[in-house]
């Protein structure tokens, strides 16, 4: 049982009352209220009463939601019922978030709402592409392959994006040990050395007077390098939360040095992926146009798929819409192109996504090998200049001895 947090009108004395509900899930708490001579007036919100770690640790992954899929589309395809085939999905999840969205889903089911209308109720877990391969799955009478699509195109996204963290992987860590090493010697080493040299009498060199420097400006005011950092980062994100924030970070991504190439084709594998699903689910182009738009998670590339989509309705093909359009890479359109004349777009889509995605195997792995020496050059500079800093006035004291 889950609490739900209400805030809903008595048909008795018409006040407004607020308190907590008890149920199943959110169906079942307002089917609760009702039945008490209540009429919610604002949404039910779940009460977590395991705190921060609770929620994250309970959240939905695209791990959860890829092995929903494939086990519903198993039973859906074996010939059972969508009621039972969602109570035995929800058996055999054990993530808790999960279940409940799937005993949700269930209720509403067996309550007489559509397969589509009842995943809608959950935005949050399930996307515009997920909700449209259900919607024409049902309408067509091919909900288990429509099911089968959509988790295979969450796979290949999924697995798409774990090589793009992956190759980030190794050059964090080493930028981490680098800073930490540089640090234990600021704070413990340095200050041996500045009051050697005090005790001497002597000049500190420059370099290491520059260390010495920095250390006492940290150990002094770290009070408010710690607020002056958590300030520009509250404002940073905010600002990524704007129009202009967003637009930002989308462009950043597509020219940013080094790894520009690389987000291009992701969003092309995206958008051909995504494309090829759709098309061959029975979804239309315009609808397929503007799932993929949302999809990408690009707002300049979704300009671009929202001003073909323009010319689509116009009139004009697909792949003479997509030409010229800011960062839509020429193999699509004419991959697109080839599969108009042949009616075949679908399959077309699915090939220039295949050919992305091979690139990007490749270009993660060059990106992986050319980063290495740069960590390398970086090691070295810290090195000596730590060397530089610590060790040559230790000697120069020796020597003056």
């Amino acid at each position: 049982m889950r609490k739900y947090a209400y805030e809903a009108r008595d048909k008795v004395t018409n006040k407004v009352e607020k308190g907590e509900v008890q149920a199943d899930s959110e169906y079942l708490a307002g089917r609760a209220l009702i039945d008490q001579g209540f009429i919610p007036v604002k949404d039910l919100k779940e009460v977590n009463e395991g705190g921060v770690f609770s929620r994250l640790s309970n959240r939905i992954t695209t791990k959860d939601k890829i092995v929903f899929t494939r086990q519903f589309a198993t039973l859906i395809g074996a010939g059972l019922p969508l009621a039972q085939s969602l109570h035995t999905v929800s058996e055999q999840t054990s993530n808790k978030k999960m279940k409940a969205v799937i005993d949700d889903i269930m209720t509403s089911v067996e309550g007489g709402s559509s397969l589509s209308d009842s995943f809608s109720k959950h935005p949050d877990v399930f996307d515009k592409v997920y909700l449209s391969l259900i919607a024409a799955g049902e309408l067509s009478g091919t909900l288990d392959e429509s099911l089968q699509r959509i988790a295979a195109q969450q796979e290949k996204d999924a697995a798409m994006m774990s090589k793009i963290k992956g190759a980030l992987t190794y050059p964090v860590i080493v930028l981490v040990v680098i800073l930490a090493v540089v640090a234990f010697m600021m704070f413990t080493v340095v200050p041996q050395v500045e009051q050697l040299y005090d005790d001497m009498g002597e000049t500190l060199p420059f370099i290491t007077q520059v260390m010495v420097s920095a250390t006492n400006f940290v150990l002094g005011y770290w009070w408010l390098m710690i607020i002056v950092v958590a300030i520009a980062v509250w404002f940073f994100i905010q600002f990524l939360r704007t129009e202009s924030g967003i637009k930002f970070a989308a462009n950043f991504k597509l020219n940013v040095p080094l790894f520009n190439a690389l987000f291009r084709k992701l969003y092309m594998a995206r958008f051909t992926r995504t494309g090829q699903v759709l098309l061959s689910t029975g979804v239309a182009m315009l609808d397929m146009l503007s799932i993929c738009g949302d999809s990408v998670n690009n707002v300049i590339i979704k300009k671009s798929i929202d001003e073909a989509a323009e010319m689509v309705k116009g009139g004009k093909n697909l792949s003479d819409s997509l030409k010229g359009k800011d960062y839509i890479l020429p193999l699509v359109p004419q991959m697109i192109s080839i599969g108009e004349q042949s009616g075949k777009i679908d399959q077309m889509m699915g090939k220039t996504a295949q050919v992305y995605e091979d690139e990007l195997d490749e270009q993660i792995k060059a990106i992986s090998t050319m980063i290495e020496p740069l960590l390398m050059v970086v090691m070295a500079v810290v090195a000596g200049g730590m060397v530089g800093a610590i060790l040559f006035p230790i000697y120069g004291l020796v020597n003056k001895v």
